[in-house]
């Protein structure tokens, strides 16, 4: 890759902001720690799947079809 390509000075510009953080790493990890907790452990409490629990296997595209309808 050349070195005045955009791509590698996109990549260059990244790669250095991420290798010389200090704080930066640590406010990346609280993210990260967040984004699971939202994405994981409030799917996994919260929202359940309800299409599997009311419609038999084989027919969940039957069934919301007809609550699409139904409703």
């Amino acid at each position: 890759m050349k070195k005045n390509s955009f791509l590698y000075r996109v990549f260059d510009l990244y790669y250095d902001g991420f290798r010389n953080m200090k704080l930066g790493k640590t406010l990346w990890l609280i993210i990260g720690i967040k984004l699971f907790i939202i994405f994981i452990i409030l799917k996994l409490f919260f929202f359940p799947n309800f299409i599997s629990q009311h419609s038999e296997k084989g027919e969940e595209a039957d069934f919301v079809a007809t609550e699409v309808l139904d409703r």
